[in-house]
């Protein structure tokens, strides 16, 4: 098929994007299908639990390799490799007979998200004009906003219907016309190195260090910091990220080169960035908790009060794009990172009496905040890069905000239960129902505080937007 120059991009664009959605969406859909699983393999929660938790470590693992990858491969054969790590991962997913096959199917699914995660914004900011790559940055803010929020939606739906095997059915079609569409309509451009140097020590060190991190963070939100399955991995991991800091800064040929930090734009982007997802990705498991505990309702109605945040980020991630090419990044993240905050902090007021469309309605403030942010962060961190860094600033970006919103939501849960038990310990009673503080009950008090948590990682931003962005 004969397609302009401007036509093939739009073309890989759209089918990075929509692989980059569709590995969002699978890293959050067993979310609600765990118990089906579980059943289904007849294993514990504990257990079942690794089906999310190598999801995200693999993704951690896999994203600072994609430098190296973008420079030993043109654009069309890097999303036909990730297109095959995904197909593979589905297909083994769909037909595991044990539940060890249905991890390891999960590893190459989440192989392929890692590497379309920087793919996207590195397409958007080397393959578009200056004055549209805000625009196109918003519009694969999608894949990092609006795929992962409507994952346990869709999950729960095809869980209850049809059952979970049946979205590794769906998945494997769909990836099968992406196959098709990048062979037929994308050209393949003579852009990568045909003898690449990589960086063997790097990579292990990036592994154990990132790797080292995310486990530990994963493990703290189910178990006391003084666990040596919390503690050793992060410091180890602390240990090898900052060998591994040192090494790219003296070798010749680094795994992610460090001078992206150079950049007055790429910094307060990274700061920003971090401290975005570490704010928003722990309330997506405390409100849902907060919900079904203090306030006694529904599992459905935990899902209703995402609905509507998830339709606001269809829609606010490409409009803040548009608004970052009109009017400048500094405008839409200082408004953005408004909505943000005082969504935050009004749900450091909520209890056990909160009618539920409140906490819908906080909660799409909130996600009018994320949206807003996502892709003008990205877009401005990464404007002041060379085109030779914004693969390095882009899987660096990918990296560090998985493990900043692996942090935060492991702080978030830590309050949660260290809160929660001192208070069951104090007052029993007080715990369960009964009302203080004006109508507040103890049981909140552990919700409140992370939620308090949420409002400082929020808070962090607006001043970041106010003081660093230009």
């Amino acid at each position: 098929m004969h397609l302009s120059e401007k036509g093939h991009t739009y073309a890989l664009f759209a089918i990075v994007v929509i692989t980059c959605a569709l590995g969002s969406l699978t890293q959050t859909v067993m979310n609600s299908m765990l118990t089906e699983v579980c059943d289904d393999f007849a294993i514990d929660a504990a257990q079942g639990q690794w089906v999310t938790t190598i999801y995200m470590l693999t993704m951690g693992v896999t994203v600072p390799v994609v430098t190296y990858l973008a420079r030993r491969f043109s654009l069309k054969r890097l999303v036909y490799l990730a297109l095959g790590f995904y197909l593979a991962g589905s297909v083994a997913g769909l037909f595991a007979p044990v539940f060890a096959v249905l991890v390891a199917a999960r590893v190459l699914q989440a192989i392929a998200t890692g590497i379309t995660l920087p793919l996207v914004q590195s397409v958007a900011m080397t393959r578009f004009p200056r004055e549209r790559t805000g625009t196109a940055m918003g519009i694969g803010g999608i894949a990092m906003g609006f795929a992962p929020n409507i994952g346990p939606l869709i999950g729960g739906a095809l869980a209850g219907s049809w059952g979970w095997r049946s979205f590794y059915i769906i998945l494997a079609g769909l990836l099968a016309v992406l196959w098709v569409a990048n062979a037929v309509l994308v050209k393949s451009h003579g852009d990568h190195d045909a003898r690449p140097v990589f960086d063997y020590p790097s990579f292990v060190q990036s592994t154990l260090g990132f790797g080292g991190l995310l486990l530990g963070a994963s493990n703290a939100a189910t178990m006391p910091l003084s666990a040596p399955s919390v503690w050793l991995p992060a410091l180890l991991g602390a240990v090898f990220i900052a060998v591994f800091v040192r090494r790219q800064r003296v070798i010749a040929h680094p795994l992610i080169c460090l001078d992206i930090f150079a950049s007055r734009h790429y910094r307060p982007g990274f700061v920003a960035q971090n401290c975005l997802f570490a704010s928003f990705m722990g309330i997506t498991l405390v409100l849902p908790l907060f919900i079904q505990g203090p306030c006694h309702m529904t599992a459905l109605d935990a899902g209703i009060a995402f609905i509507p945040a998830t339709v606001v980020a269809l829609f606010v991630n490409p409009l803040a794009g548009v608004l970052v090419d009109k009017v400048g990044a500094r405008a839409v993240c200082i408004t953005s990172s408004v909505f943000l905050t005082v969504g935050a902090a009004s749900f450091t007021f909520v209890g056990p009496g909160t009618p539920l469309w409140v906490l819908t309605l906080l909660q799409g403030v909130r996600a009018v905040g994320v949206s807003g942010l996502v892709g003008p962060l990205n877009s401005y961190g990464l404007s002041g890069l060379n085109g030779g860094l914004v693969m390095d600033g882009s899987a660096f970006f990918a990296t560090a905000r998985q493990v900043c919103a692996s942090l935060g939501t492991a702080l978030m849960m830590l309050i949660v239960t260290v809160v929660g038990a001192a208070v069951a310990v104090a007052d029993p009673a007080a715990a369960g129902a009964a009302a203080v503080d004006g109508g507040a009950s103890l049981s909140a008090l552990p919700y409140r505080l992370a939620f308090a948590l949420s409002t400082l990682f929020a808070a962090a931003v607006l001043v970041t937007a106010l003081w660093k962005i230009r």
